[in-house]
């Protein structure tokens, strides 16, 4: 009988406190908010994706620089304001540090290990550590690793027929950053467009599309992280860590008794593990005008024992984290391709005149249009459409406007920063809707507000790997476009719309057909 009663006092408690007291945060610190089930209904009864949900939260009160929002129902700042943000990422950083990570260390011992998911003093030293391993220096002796396989991938296509060949792009190009990946990271050389059965594909689609379990598992930890912890309960199969482990390991056993040496993601690991892996100077030419800045914060921190673990960790989530978003936006980026053909004949025409040589990583840098039209893309179709921090250590944001007071952002309180309503703004983007490079050319990208465009984030903890995806994406487009004219087909969707999920995904698929060019 007691042990009744303890139940379900706990039970009762835990609905308190889960459910209850939220509503009460931020009217107990005087900050005006948003009820807590506002968003959350609209997305989970399907009424509007994840993204339009985040815009339509920009949109909602455009005269307050913030307000109080929720996410799981946990309190959480909603910023509009550009100096605001820009004050959370870079000037106050260290009151906003750490992410809130879908899992932890305690939960997930490989996954919880990785860069993204790492607070505190342990991010600072992985950063540190990393970061001389997405340089450009780097991405140009991994250039010819992608390159092989963009062209291992429209032989393929070729290969297919003479007429329009109707290919689904998410899941084409889905195929093509799994090889990439696994070029690139763990070593392996998978053909997955020949062979979709290959073990390294299918623990991609595992990972990328979760069981309804495990999404349900992922709302709960949302909710109850502390719970998950507790019991240890992983965020990914035991069957999927181990078989990532069991990749890593073998590779460098191998490379370690034969010599072999690749300039993959492996090797540069091996390197920092023997002290040798060292910050470059930043080069003049960058992959594009998205790309971020390392941050010097870091730079100077000790070094982390390099275990197989933390090695495993780094190339797993650099697998999840290109496996979809580089995909999604190489899916988006054609559909635009084809309903703006005056675009894709220009880009064709650029890409033609630089490809009566050998292709070159040099080459990919000198392509300002594509540059443009890439850039627009991430504009449009941000792969972290929405930035969340973590506040660490009490933040004071001053009154700016009338009728503002001082608010004190606490410890624990979750920031979320709306990358994808910034992008839409009519204010930093007329006429948002339309996809125009024109916008990123010489004359025009200096007008662009610092802190508008925000594509792979902002301030030290912004994306390590925007080089790459960048690099990956234009080598893809320039082989691609080589060969085939994007055209549209009957399964074409125009206009586009989002699918009801968490991630961007478009309604009904992003159906293209490839013509042989002439």
């Amino acid at each position: 009988m007691f042990a009744v009663l303890l139940l379900v006092f706990v039970f009762l408690a835990v609905i308190y406190f889960k459910l209850v007291v939220p509503f009460f945060y931020w009217q107990k610190r005087d900050i005006f908010y948003v009820k807590p089930w506002t968003r959350f209904r609209k997305v989970f009864l399907g009424k509007e994706s994840f993204a339009e949900a985040v815009r339509a939260a920009y949109d909602e009160h455009p005269d307050k620089r913030y307000y109080g929002s929720y996410q799981f129902l946990q309190p959480s700042l909603f910023v509009r304001d550009l100096d605001l943000i820009k004050a959370i990422t870079v000037k106050d950083f260290e009151h906003f540090t750490d992410h809130s990570a879908f899992t932890s260390e305690k939960t997930d011992p490989i996954l919880g290990l990785n860069l993204f998911s790492l607070k505190g003093q342990k991010w600072r030293e992985m950063r540190s550590t990393l970061s001389p391993a997405f340089t450009g220096s780097k991405m140009r002796a991994m250039f010819t690793l992608i390159a092989q396989t963009a062209e291992s991938f429209t032989q393929y296509l070729l290969g297919l027929g003479q007429g329009v060949v109707e290919v689904e792009m998410k899941d084409t190009c889905t195929k093509f950053t799994n090889d990439v990946i696994a070029n690139c990271a763990f070593g392996i050389e998978c053909n997955s467009l020949l062979n979709p059965e290959n073990e390294f594909y299918k623990m991609g689609t595992m990972v990328s599309k979760p069981s309804p379990w495990r999404l349900f598992k992922s709302l709960l930890y949302g909710f109850f992280p502390k719970i998950f912890e507790f019991f240890r309960i992983p965020a990914l199969p035991p069957t999927i860590s181990d078989f990532f482990l069991r990749i890593i390991k073998d590779a460098i056993i191998v490379r370690e008794q034969q010599g072999i040496v690749r300039p993959d993601m492996i090797h540069l690991l091996l390197e920092a593990r023997k002290g040798r892996l060292k910050h470059d100077k930043i080069e003049a030419n960058e992959p594009g005008f998205a790309t971020v800045q390392e941050s010097t914060i870091g730079q100077n921190e000790k070094s982390l024992q390099i275990t197989d673990e933390l090695i495993t960790a780094q190339a797993l989530v650099f697998f999840i984290a290109g496996f979809t978003t580089s995909s999604s936006l190489m899916s988006f980026l054609a559909y635009e391709l084809v309903v703006n053909p005056e675009i894709q004949k220009k880009l064709q025409k650029e890409i033609d005149s630089f490809l009566d040589r050998e292709f070159s990583y040099e080459q990919v840098l000198q392509m300002k249009y594509l540059d443009q039209v890439v850039s627009e893309a991430l504009r449009k179709y941000p792969p972290g459409y929405v930035l969340n921090r973590i506040c660490v250590k009490d933040y004071v944001i001053k009154p700016k406007q009338e009728r503002e007071k001082v608010a004190v952002i606490e410890k624990g309180c979750l920031v979320a920063i709306p990358v994808i309503a910034l992008h839409y703004s009519p204010e930093f983007f007329p006429d948002p809707e339309k996809f125009n490079p024109e916008r990123f050319s010489d004359e025009n990208k200096g007008k662009i507000l610092p802190g508008s465009y925000i594509p792979f984030g902002l301030g030290p903890r912004n994306c390590i790997g925007s080089r790459f995806a960048l690099l990956e994406i234009k080598v893809l487009l320039v082989k691609l476009l080589a060969k085939f004219d994007l055209v549209p087909v009957d399964k074409t969707v125009i206009p586009l719309k989002f699918a009801k999920t968490l991630g961007l995904d478009a309604k009904g698929g992003i159906w293209v057909g490839l013509k042989k060019r002439t």
